[in-house]
Protein backbone atom coordinates (compact mmCIF):
# COMPACT_ATOMS: atom_id res chain seq x y z
CA UNK A 1 0.00 0.00 0.00
CA UNK A 2 1.23 3.30 -0.98
CA UNK A 3 1.47 6.33 1.48
CA UNK A 4 -0.35 9.18 1.39
CA UNK A 5 2.69 11.50 -0.07
CA UNK A 6 3.38 8.66 -2.69
CA UNK A 7 -0.17 9.18 -4.20
CA UNK A 8 -0.16 13.25 -4.99
CA UNK A 9 1.93 16.40 -5.56
CA UNK A 10 2.34 19.21 -3.58
CA UNK A 11 1.00 21.09 -5.89
CA UNK A 12 -2.12 19.02 -5.53
CA UNK A 13 -2.36 19.13 -2.01
CA UNK A 14 -1.81 23.28 -2.38
CA UNK A 15 -4.90 23.39 -4.38
CA UNK A 16 -7.04 21.36 -2.11
CA UNK A 17 -5.80 23.34 1.44
CA UNK A 18 -6.98 26.06 -0.63
CA UNK A 19 -10.42 24.71 -1.65
CA UNK A 20 -13.25 25.76 1.03
CA UNK A 21 -14.42 22.39 1.95
CA UNK A 22 -17.59 20.01 4.10
CA UNK A 23 -16.38 17.23 6.50
CA UNK A 24 -19.44 15.34 7.27
CA UNK A 25 -17.95 12.45 8.62
CA UNK A 26 -15.83 13.15 11.52
CA UNK A 27 -15.92 11.08 14.78
CA UNK A 28 -14.97 13.14 17.47
CA UNK A 29 -12.42 10.96 19.43
CA UNK A 30 -10.71 9.73 16.28
CA UNK A 31 -9.67 13.21 15.40
CA UNK A 32 -8.11 14.20 18.58
CA UNK A 33 -4.66 15.89 18.33
CA UNK A 34 -1.67 13.81 18.56
CA UNK A 35 0.20 16.67 21.19
CA UNK A 36 -3.07 16.63 23.46
CA UNK A 37 -3.08 12.74 23.58
CA UNK A 38 0.30 12.37 24.55
CA UNK A 39 -0.47 15.62 27.36
CA UNK A 40 -3.58 13.82 28.75
CA UNK A 41 -2.32 10.50 28.39
CA UNK A 42 1.10 12.09 30.52
CA UNK A 43 -1.23 13.11 32.83
CA UNK A 44 -2.82 9.71 33.53
CA UNK A 45 -0.05 7.88 33.49
CA UNK A 46 -1.18 5.74 30.71
CA UNK A 47 0.97 2.28 29.39
CA UNK A 48 4.22 4.18 27.61
CA UNK A 49 3.79 1.45 25.32
CA UNK A 50 0.65 2.37 24.02
CA UNK A 51 1.44 5.88 24.27
CA UNK A 52 4.40 5.09 21.46
CA UNK A 53 1.34 5.13 18.78
CA UNK A 54 1.38 8.43 18.63
CA UNK A 55 4.13 8.93 17.23
CA UNK A 56 3.97 6.52 14.70
CA UNK A 57 1.85 7.96 11.36
CA UNK A 58 1.63 5.03 9.39
CA UNK A 59 -0.20 2.60 11.42
CA UNK A 60 -1.10 -0.76 11.10
CA UNK A 61 -5.12 -1.89 11.38
CA UNK A 62 -3.89 -3.24 14.97
CA UNK A 63 -2.41 0.11 15.97
CA UNK A 64 -5.27 2.36 14.51
CA UNK A 65 -7.47 -0.02 17.17
CA UNK A 66 -4.37 0.95 19.82
CA UNK A 67 -4.96 4.35 19.16
CA UNK A 68 -8.61 4.09 20.23
CA UNK A 69 -8.34 2.81 23.15
CA UNK A 70 -5.57 5.65 23.92
CA UNK A 71 -8.52 8.05 23.42
CA UNK A 72 -11.01 6.52 25.43
CA UNK A 73 -8.75 6.35 28.35
CA UNK A 74 -8.22 9.72 28.58
CA UNK A 75 -11.37 11.28 27.40
CA UNK A 76 -12.86 10.61 30.71
CA UNK A 77 -13.47 14.08 31.96
CA UNK A 78 -15.88 17.03 30.92
CA UNK A 79 -12.73 19.09 30.59
CA UNK A 80 -11.20 17.10 28.53
CA UNK A 81 -14.25 16.69 26.22
CA UNK A 82 -14.91 20.40 25.49
CA UNK A 83 -11.23 20.96 25.09
CA UNK A 84 -11.13 18.09 22.35
CA UNK A 85 -13.36 19.43 20.97
CA UNK A 86 -12.88 23.19 20.87
CA UNK A 87 -9.35 21.67 19.42
CA UNK A 88 -10.84 19.74 16.58
CA UNK A 89 -13.10 22.25 15.26
CA UNK A 90 -9.72 24.46 14.99
CA UNK A 91 -7.75 22.08 13.22
CA UNK A 92 -10.98 22.03 10.67
CA UNK A 93 -10.47 25.52 10.34
CA UNK A 94 -7.01 25.58 10.00
CA UNK A 95 -7.62 23.28 7.10
CA UNK A 96 -10.46 25.67 5.33
CA UNK A 97 -13.09 23.77 6.47
CA UNK A 98 -16.03 26.14 6.04
CA UNK A 99 -18.81 23.71 7.30
CA UNK A 100 -17.66 20.30 10.13
CA UNK A 101 -20.69 18.03 11.09
CA UNK A 102 -18.88 16.03 14.12
CA UNK A 103 -20.30 12.91 15.10
CA UNK A 104 -19.79 11.40 18.81
CA UNK A 105 -21.71 8.79 21.04
CA UNK A 106 -22.78 10.08 24.05
CA UNK A 107 -20.65 8.31 26.55
CA UNK A 108 -22.01 7.28 30.53
CA UNK A 109 -18.47 7.06 32.84
CA UNK A 110 -19.77 6.97 36.34
CA UNK A 111 -16.51 6.45 37.47
CA UNK A 112 -15.56 9.81 36.24
CA UNK A 113 -18.92 11.41 37.11
CA UNK A 114 -20.21 11.45 33.82
CA UNK A 115 -23.36 10.75 32.09
CA UNK A 116 -24.65 10.80 28.25
CA UNK A 117 -26.77 13.94 29.58
CA UNK A 118 -23.32 15.78 30.39
CA UNK A 119 -21.18 14.63 27.74
CA UNK A 120 -23.20 15.92 25.26
CA UNK A 121 -23.54 19.14 27.15
CA UNK A 122 -19.85 19.24 26.96
CA UNK A 123 -19.50 18.53 23.30
CA UNK A 124 -21.69 21.53 23.11
CA UNK A 125 -20.07 23.63 25.47
CA UNK A 126 -16.58 22.74 23.25
CA UNK A 127 -18.58 23.79 20.15
CA UNK A 128 -19.57 26.89 22.06
CA UNK A 129 -16.12 28.12 23.18
CA UNK A 130 -14.68 27.58 19.37
CA UNK A 131 -17.44 29.35 18.04
CA UNK A 132 -17.07 32.57 20.02
CA UNK A 133 -13.66 32.84 18.78
CA UNK A 134 -14.27 31.69 15.27
CA UNK A 135 -17.10 32.76 13.16
CA UNK A 136 -16.02 31.99 9.65
CA UNK A 137 -17.25 28.38 10.10
CA UNK A 138 -20.48 26.72 11.04
CA UNK A 139 -20.60 23.54 13.48
CA UNK A 140 -23.06 20.42 13.13
CA UNK A 141 -23.21 17.69 15.50
CA UNK A 142 -25.00 14.19 15.17
CA UNK A 143 -25.28 11.73 18.31
CA UNK A 144 -24.10 8.19 17.47
CA UNK A 145 -25.88 5.36 18.31
CA UNK A 146 -23.21 2.36 18.75
CA UNK A 147 -24.16 -1.34 17.56
CA UNK A 148 -23.28 -2.51 20.34
CA UNK A 149 -26.03 -0.52 22.35
CA UNK A 150 -29.40 -2.30 22.99
CA UNK A 151 -32.63 -0.70 21.93
CA UNK A 152 -33.33 1.11 25.39
CA UNK A 153 -30.03 2.63 25.12
CA UNK A 154 -30.61 3.74 21.12
CA UNK A 155 -33.89 5.55 22.29
CA UNK A 156 -32.13 7.39 25.07
CA UNK A 157 -29.63 8.72 22.71
CA UNK A 158 -32.52 9.69 20.42
CA UNK A 159 -34.08 11.73 23.02
CA UNK A 160 -31.01 13.23 23.67
CA UNK A 161 -30.67 14.50 20.18
CA UNK A 162 -34.27 15.40 20.55
CA UNK A 163 -33.39 17.67 23.72
CA UNK A 164 -30.16 19.41 22.31
CA UNK A 165 -31.76 20.00 18.62
CA UNK A 166 -32.20 23.59 19.20
CA UNK A 167 -28.57 23.74 20.46
CA UNK A 168 -27.36 22.04 16.71
CA UNK A 169 -27.57 18.55 17.29
CA UNK A 170 -29.17 18.05 13.94
CA UNK A 171 -29.51 13.97 13.68
CA UNK A 172 -28.35 10.62 14.65
CA UNK A 173 -25.55 8.02 13.11
CA UNK A 174 -25.50 4.95 13.20
CA UNK A 175 -22.02 3.16 13.79
CA UNK A 176 -19.46 0.93 15.99
CA UNK A 177 -18.49 -2.68 14.76
CA UNK A 178 -20.42 -3.53 11.80
CA UNK A 179 -20.21 -7.29 12.85
CA UNK A 180 -22.40 -6.74 15.77
CA UNK A 181 -25.85 -6.44 16.74
CA UNK A 182 -29.08 -6.31 14.32
CA UNK A 183 -30.25 -3.91 12.23
CA UNK A 184 -33.98 -4.53 13.62
CA UNK A 185 -32.74 -3.40 17.18
CA UNK A 186 -31.56 0.04 16.25
CA UNK A 187 -34.97 1.03 13.74
CA UNK A 188 -37.22 1.72 16.73
CA UNK A 189 -35.43 4.65 17.78
CA UNK A 190 -34.46 5.99 14.40
CA UNK A 191 -37.83 5.75 12.85
CA UNK A 192 -38.67 7.87 16.16
CA UNK A 193 -35.82 10.13 15.65
CA UNK A 194 -36.67 10.65 11.72
CA UNK A 195 -40.53 11.13 13.06
CA UNK A 196 -39.25 14.09 15.53
CA UNK A 197 -37.58 15.57 12.16
CA UNK A 198 -33.88 14.37 13.18
CA UNK A 199 -31.59 13.86 9.88
CA UNK A 200 -29.97 10.59 9.61
CA UNK A 201 -26.76 8.99 8.87
CA UNK A 202 -26.04 5.44 8.59
CA UNK A 203 -22.90 3.19 8.58
CA UNK A 204 -22.95 0.59 6.12
CA UNK A 205 -21.80 -2.25 3.72
CA UNK A 206 -18.29 -1.82 5.80
CA UNK A 207 -18.47 -5.35 6.21
CA UNK A 208 -20.70 -8.40 3.85
CA UNK A 209 -23.70 -8.32 5.01
CA UNK A 210 -26.63 -8.04 2.28
CA UNK A 211 -29.87 -8.68 4.04
CA UNK A 212 -28.76 -6.02 6.26
CA UNK A 213 -27.63 -3.24 4.02
CA UNK A 214 -30.54 -4.32 1.71
CA UNK A 215 -33.04 -3.34 4.78
CA UNK A 216 -30.64 -0.13 5.11
CA UNK A 217 -31.45 1.21 1.81
CA UNK A 218 -35.04 0.52 1.82
CA UNK A 219 -34.80 2.68 5.35
CA UNK A 220 -33.74 5.62 3.30
CA UNK A 221 -31.61 7.36 5.49
CA UNK A 222 -30.34 10.60 4.76
CA UNK A 223 -27.03 9.83 3.65
CA UNK A 224 -24.93 6.45 4.32
CA UNK A 225 -21.40 5.72 5.47
CA UNK A 226 -18.62 3.85 3.77
CA UNK A 227 -20.74 1.24 1.53
CA UNK A 228 -17.76 -0.85 0.63
CA UNK A 229 -18.86 -4.34 0.40
CA UNK A 230 -21.58 -4.87 -1.67
CA UNK A 231 -22.42 -7.25 -4.70
CA UNK A 232 -24.18 -6.07 -7.85
CA UNK A 233 -27.64 -6.08 -6.91
CA UNK A 234 -26.79 -3.63 -3.56
CA UNK A 235 -24.41 -2.05 -6.16
CA UNK A 236 -27.58 -1.22 -8.23
CA UNK A 237 -29.76 -0.41 -5.33
CA UNK A 238 -27.47 1.97 -4.32
CA UNK A 239 -27.22 3.91 -7.66
CA UNK A 240 -30.73 4.22 -7.63
CA UNK A 241 -31.44 5.35 -4.74
CA UNK A 242 -29.65 8.36 -4.80
CA UNK A 243 -28.46 8.18 -0.93
CA UNK A 244 -25.65 10.76 -0.63
CA UNK A 245 -22.45 8.91 0.39
CA UNK A 246 -19.55 9.53 2.54
CA UNK A 247 -16.89 8.21 1.50
CA UNK A 248 -13.37 8.40 3.59
CA UNK A 249 -10.43 7.12 1.35
CA UNK A 250 -7.90 6.73 4.07
CA UNK A 251 -9.83 5.20 6.70
CA UNK A 252 -11.12 2.27 3.62
CA UNK A 253 -7.98 1.86 2.71
CA UNK A 254 -6.02 1.37 6.00
CA UNK A 255 -8.98 -0.85 7.66
CA UNK A 256 -8.84 -3.34 4.11
CA UNK A 257 -12.23 -2.64 3.36
CA UNK A 258 -10.84 -1.74 0.07
CA UNK A 259 -8.00 -2.87 -1.82
CA UNK A 260 -6.09 0.56 -2.58
CA UNK A 261 -6.89 4.05 -3.60
CA UNK A 262 -7.66 3.54 -7.58
CA UNK A 263 -9.46 0.67 -6.77
CA UNK A 264 -12.11 2.71 -4.04
CA UNK A 265 -16.11 2.78 -5.30
CA UNK A 266 -15.79 6.35 -5.26
CA UNK A 267 -14.16 5.97 -8.94
CA UNK A 268 -17.72 4.05 -10.12
CA UNK A 269 -19.86 6.23 -7.95
CA UNK A 270 -18.64 9.58 -9.10
CA UNK A 271 -18.45 8.92 -12.88
CA UNK A 272 -22.06 6.86 -12.12
CA UNK A 273 -22.88 10.44 -11.19
CA UNK A 274 -24.18 9.77 -7.52
CA UNK A 275 -23.86 12.24 -4.97
CA UNK A 276 -20.54 11.46 -3.08
CA UNK A 277 -18.99 13.60 -0.21
CA UNK A 278 -14.98 12.51 0.54
CA UNK A 279 -14.39 13.38 4.37
CA UNK A 280 -12.11 11.45 6.62
CA UNK A 281 -13.69 9.42 9.26
CA UNK A 282 -10.99 9.59 11.74
CA UNK A 283 -8.75 12.57 11.29
CA UNK A 284 -6.14 11.44 13.86
CA UNK A 285 -6.57 7.55 13.79
CA UNK A 286 -5.71 7.36 10.26
CA UNK A 287 -2.95 10.39 10.08
CA UNK A 288 -4.65 12.37 7.56
CA UNK A 289 -6.82 15.73 6.63
CA UNK A 290 -9.72 16.74 4.41
CA UNK A 291 -7.29 18.31 2.55
CA UNK A 292 -5.29 15.11 1.88
CA UNK A 293 -8.34 13.80 1.41
CA UNK A 294 -9.20 15.72 -1.66
CA UNK A 295 -5.44 15.49 -3.01
CA UNK A 296 -6.12 11.68 -2.96
CA UNK A 297 -8.87 11.59 -4.65
CA UNK A 298 -7.53 14.32 -7.11
CA UNK A 299 -4.43 11.86 -8.16
CA UNK A 300 -6.42 8.66 -7.65
CA UNK A 301 -9.21 9.52 -10.13
CA UNK A 302 -7.60 11.92 -12.29
CA UNK A 303 -9.56 14.73 -11.30
CA UNK A 304 -9.24 18.12 -12.53
CA UNK A 305 -9.37 21.29 -10.25
CA UNK A 306 -13.17 22.73 -11.93
CA UNK A 307 -14.22 18.82 -10.74
CA UNK A 308 -12.29 19.76 -7.37
CA UNK A 309 -14.37 22.49 -6.91
CA UNK A 310 -17.42 20.93 -8.28
CA UNK A 311 -17.28 17.98 -5.99
CA UNK A 312 -16.83 20.75 -2.69
CA UNK A 313 -19.41 22.86 -3.63
CA UNK A 314 -21.67 19.87 -4.19
CA UNK A 315 -21.22 18.74 -0.55
CA UNK A 316 -22.82 22.14 0.95
CA UNK A 317 -26.15 20.52 0.01
CA UNK A 318 -25.90 16.64 1.59
CA UNK A 319 -25.47 18.27 4.73
CA UNK A 320 -27.85 18.53 7.43
CA UNK A 321 -27.89 21.61 8.35
CA UNK A 322 -30.70 24.32 7.95
CA UNK A 323 -31.42 26.22 4.29
CA UNK A 324 -30.69 29.46 5.78
CA UNK A 325 -27.23 27.86 6.95
CA UNK A 326 -26.41 26.46 3.12
CA UNK A 327 -27.40 29.71 1.55
CA UNK A 328 -24.76 31.37 3.74
CA UNK A 329 -22.05 28.31 2.61
CA UNK A 330 -22.75 28.64 -0.78
CA UNK A 331 -22.74 31.65 -0.89
CA UNK A 332 -19.04 31.81 1.52
CA UNK A 333 -17.94 29.14 -1.18
CA UNK A 334 -18.77 30.87 -4.10
CA UNK A 335 -16.62 33.81 -3.21
CA UNK A 336 -13.88 31.86 -2.14
CA UNK A 337 -13.81 29.98 -5.46
CA UNK A 338 -13.91 32.64 -7.68
CA UNK A 339 -10.54 33.76 -5.64
CA UNK A 340 -8.72 30.41 -6.41
CA UNK A 341 -10.12 30.36 -10.14
CA UNK A 342 -8.71 34.35 -10.72
CA UNK A 343 -5.29 32.85 -8.66
CA UNK A 344 -5.57 30.50 -11.23
CA UNK A 345 -6.10 31.73 -14.65
CA UNK A 346 -3.27 34.95 -13.73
Amino acid sequence: MKTLPDLYNQEQLAFCQSLPKVELHAHLNGSVRASTLRELAAEKQIDPELCKLIEKGDRTLAECFGIFTLIHQVTTSISAIQRITREVLEDCAADNIIFAELRTTPKSRPEHGLTKQTYVEAVLAGIDAFSEQNSGMEVGLLLSIDRRESAEEAMHTVTLAQQYHSRGVSGLDLSGNPTLGSWTTWRPALDAARASGLHISLHAGEVYRPAETSQMLEWRPDRLGHMCCLDEQLRSSLLASHIPLELCLSSNVITESVAGYPDHHFRQLYHAGHPVVLCTDDSSVFSTTLSREYALAMAAFLLDRREMLMLAKKSIDYSFAESHIKQRLHTAFDRAAAKIQHSSAS
